[in-house]
């Protein structure tokens, strides 16, 4: 009795320094509205809020919960969702669902989205009233897993622990859906289910070591540590505290604490929510030491690992900090990245509201964020493909349930999130360029933001009530030229400086309208790493090359040859009410019309130039010729082709594999054998004639293969694929000894990947007769 009675005391004791602590905890300097103050009114995030809001509707709640159902032992009412729902990342889809309905009805207070989400969470109650130790989950196998894991037997790899799909991730999503269920549409049984589902990671993970814990954690977790420390923020209860600030990656952290970039090589949106964790455990403790992780996270993707869109990674990983050129696939850009980025953003703006921080925001959220769906249908991207004549591919609405999905559902209900900040009542800070109307119910403020940007940069403010502050609106770093802005028609401040806050502090009245307009002019920005390639900007607006709708084979690859001209020099702007520009004389292979990154939805488009002299481009033209005839030669030559990962071809061609990765860049699918992994198909060939297997291989800048290439079960190379090009497809010719094929019409070829090691990423077999 008496060691009980030690122990209460000393957590007593703990507790009261961790409130302590957390009561000295920094205040931000600013803080967003919530979604109920601000309304948007009009223009393109309104039109994608629109969109998403009548897709949330038909979303069935039920079919989401069919795996939570199932793993707790009751009967599901509806038939599981597609994509990974079905493919062992069950749950994630519904903590972002939960999110999505509960942003949505804190905008609008429609009962239908707060009718999901009081759906979603009385289910989830009796999944736990099944489920004594509060465990909800989708996961397969999960029980099983995790009691292997509880013993201390952990098999972690970068998305995979004792066999579950990155499991903590996904109960990072459920966690922080429940924790928006409760703090935006004042659902009372959530904080129980969240605390109850807490536990039982506690009761999980006690009795791990820390080399356990390290093991463990080589596993993607999400962002369950700021869940968490929300968790701890709402409730007080030190526990849960002390779970989050165990989900620590000292492998990737520590050196990023110390301000070291650990980041090439690895995979970008497992890192990101790490340093969203540290934000809020920053905010909630005041540990100085997460907040220079954070910004040094910041500072590093943004300035080092980022395209002109706003967006990071290519494959979903991140390289080498400032080499970018050789990096543009159909799967740059993961939007998970820039959802979260977003994220980040605002917890530094919160903490010090610097006008470079909004710049970026604005840069992603625009060209990124608003380009991810298409507003047709609501559906949304998982990568943004920036090479060039790529189009989007875009998901589908109940077959293709990724991570990308998920957090595009929650990327178009908040759209109104960030427009608007205020320190207190005596600073308002215009962020966005946006039509919205705040109701700052506290100052007793109420405006309305009127403007067709980003189309054009006038921006009208009308006060319909007002009081004393100081409202600050900000100059982007992208307009150069001075920025006046007039209060009821005179000149009330002007600034010089980009990338900084316009202040203006007076009584505001009703009826007080403010008024400026936003230089918008044209320039490039190029690649960190190769001045001759370049993205072409119009004020906050990436600009690409419409290239057409066509299907097929991709178009050639447009250059320009500016020679010396400047940019306004060589675009002009085409007369009407869309943005659109052409080139003048210095398109190639033709004159190409831009407009906006984000209004192409459908159509293949370029977005990165190389960009020549005349002298250059007379050098150029004769690889770009001599490819062209390279192939015109191959066709010419060729007894049988195909492309790998097209159905129907690999078919005709019997291919057989074990093992083998199918994905797709540039327009093309390839398959990889993984470890010890192997494919085999057949292919004609010309008896009579010595013949060469010509392969097409995709660059995969992470894998260095190792393989036996076979005819007919006789080896004819092997190849480790050294000195080649990354990011593009290239073809290898392989000579095939001429008693292998005499006589014959078809052989069998087989790709072996060495044991332990990985094959090549095959995109086209092409058989072809050898040059006299």
């Amino acid at each position: 009795m008496e060691r009980e009675l030690i122990v209460m005391a000393l957590t007593s004791i703990l507790l009261a320094t961790t409130l302590m602590s957390m009561n000295e905890a920094p205040k931000s300097q600013v803080k967003p509205f919530p979604l109920d103050q601000v309304k948007l009114i009009d223009g393109p995030f309104a039109h994608a809020n629109k969109a998403c809001a009548e897709y949330l509707l038909t979303v069935e709640p039920d079919r989401l919960l069919h795996s939570f159902r199932k793993h707790a032992g009751l009967e599901p009412k509806g038939k599981i969702y597609g994509g990974w729902e079905s493919a062992g990342l069950a749950g994630h889809s519904l903590g972002h669902y939960l999110t999505a309905c509960s942003q949505e009805y804190a905008s609008t207070k429609d009962a239908r989205f707060k009718a999901k989400v009081d759906y979603i969470v009385k289910e989830l109650v009796e999944c736990q009233k099944v489920r004594p130790d509060g465990c909800i989950s989708a996961i397969p196998n999960g029980d099983k897993a995790f009691s292997e894991v509880q013993k201390g037997d952990i098999r972690s790899g970068g998305f995979d622990l004792n066999g579950m799909w990155a499991p903590w991730y996904t109960h990072h999503k459920v966690l922080a859906g429940l924790l928006d269920a409760q703090a935006l549409t004042g659902n009372k049984q959530a904080i129980g289910v969240a605390e109850k589902f807490a536990d039982w990671a506690i009761s999980i993970t006690k009795d791990l070591n820390a080399e356990q814990w390290q093991r463990m954690l080589g596993c993607e977790y999400g962002g369950i540590n700021d869940a968490l420390a929300e968790l701890f923020y709402r409730t007080k209860k030190q526990k849960y505290l002390d779970l989050s600030r165990k989900f620590y990656d000292n492998r990737v952290l520590d050196p990023l604490a110390k301000g070291e970039n650990s980041l090439p090589g690895k995979h970008s949106n497992t890192q990101i929510p790490k340093i969203i964790g540290l934000s809020r455990l920053y905010e909630v403790t005041g540990e100085s030491k997460d907040q220079r992780t954070a910004r040094f996270f910041w500072e590093t993707v943004v300035r080092h690992h980022t395209y002109a869109i706003g967006g990071n990674s290519n494959g979903e990983y991140l390289g080498p900090p400032d080499k970018l050129n050789d990096t543009l696939s159909s799967n740059t850009a993961e939007t998970c990245n820039t959802y979260n980025m977003l994220k980040l953003t605002r917890h530094l703006i919160e903490w010090e509201p610097k006008a470079e921080y909004a710049d970026f925001y604005e840069r992603a959220h625009l060209n990124h964020i608003l380009a991810s769906q298409n507003p047709s249908n609501a559906m949304m991207t998982y990568f943004m493909p920036l090479v060039s004549g790529a189009r989007r591919n875009y998901s589908n609405p109940f077959n293709d349930f990724t991570c990308c999905h998920g957090s595009g559902m929650e990327n178009h209900t908040k759209h109104a999130d960030s427009i608007y900040f205020h320190a207190g009542k005596d600073r308002l800070f215009v962020n966005l360029f946006v039509p919205s109307q705040l109701n700052w119910k506290e100052a007793g403020v109420k405006l309305t933001q009127t403007t067709q940007y980003p189309l054009d940069g006038k921006v009208e403010i009308a006060f319909e009530s007002g009081s004393s502050f100081e409202l600050a609106i900000r100059h982007p770093g992208w307009a150069k030229q001075p920025v006046q802005v007039m209060v009821n028609g005179k000149e009330a401040a002007q600034s010089k400086n980009p990338s900084s806050y316009i202040f203006i502090n007076r009584a505001w009245k009703k009826g007080d309208k403010v008024t400026f307009s936003l230089p918008m002019d044209l320039r490039t920005e190029a690649m960190p790493d190769n001045p001759k390639r370049v993205a072409v900007m119009y004020g906050p607006l990436v600009l690409a090359a419409n290239l057409g709708s066509g299907r097929g084979p991709w178009p050639r690859i447009p250059v320009l040859v500016t020679g010396s001209k400047t940019v306004d020099q060589w675009l002009e702007r085409v007369p009407g009410k869309n943005l659109k520009f052409r080139t003048t004389g210095i398109g190639r292979p033709s004159e190409l019309t831009f407009q906006p990154f984000y209004t192409l939805n459908t159509e293949r488009y370029a977005t990165y130039f190389d960009i020549f002299s005349d002298e250059e481009w007379q050098t150029a033209e004769v690889a770009y010729r001599a490819e062209e005839a390279h192939q015109r030669d191959l066709e010419g030559r060729t007894v049988d082709a195909f492309r790998i990962g097209e159905m129907q071809p690999e078919r005709d061609h019997n291919l057989k594999s074990e093992r083998n990765d199918v994905r797709e860049a540039n327009g093309r699918g390839f398959r990889t054998p993984l470890n010890g992994g192997w494919m085999e198909f057949d292919s004609k060939v010309d008896g009579a004639t010595p013949v060469e297997l010509v392969m097409t291989y995709w660059g995969n800048e992470r894998i260095r293969p190792d393989f036996n290439v076979l005819v007919v079960g006789k080896e004819i190379a092997t190849d480790k694929l050294e000195g080649r090009p990354y990011n593009s497809f290239y073809d290898v010719t392989y000579a095939i000894p001429t008693e292998i094929t005499q006589g014959k019409t078809k052989v069998v070829i087989r790709i072996q990947a060495k044991d332990g090691r990985t094959g090549p990423s095959v995109a086209g077999v092409r058989m072809v007769r050898t040059k006299n």
